[in-house]
């Protein structure tokens, strides 16, 4: 599994990378979490609202969004801080890891 946390601004502060983790999860991570970051929203609730077409070409709007479950945004007293963006599960396993992250954090 591979887990990111950005800024507001969707500036990389912090990663990590579990042994095993397949390479590919450490930039969906990070694109995950600056996704979050950029729309205040979590990725998954995105995707699913480009699939449903109601934000048609969404996906086309800026480069490096994921749109799969595992994107959190992180705010705290309502004010977004950062997200955090998880990879390496299903997109069900991710949300979990960064839901409970979340928790820990706040």
């Amino acid at each position: 599994m591979s887990i990111a946390i950005c800024d507001a601004g969707g500036h990389l502060l912090q990663f990590c990378r579990m042994d095993g983790a397949f390479v590919g999860s450490a930039d969906i991570a990070m694109r995950k979490a600056n996704t979050s970051a950029m729309f205040n929203a979590p990725s998954g609730v995105l995707g699913e609202l480009v699939r449903k077409k109601a934000l048609t070409g969404f996906e086309l709007s800026n480069d490096g969004l994921m749109l799969f479950g595992g994107g959190l945004p992180i705010r705290i007293d309502g004010e977004l801080i950062g997200a955090i963006g998880v990879s390496g599960g299903s997109a069900e396993q991710d949300v979990d890891v960064a839901t409970e992250a979340l928790e820990v954090l706040q």
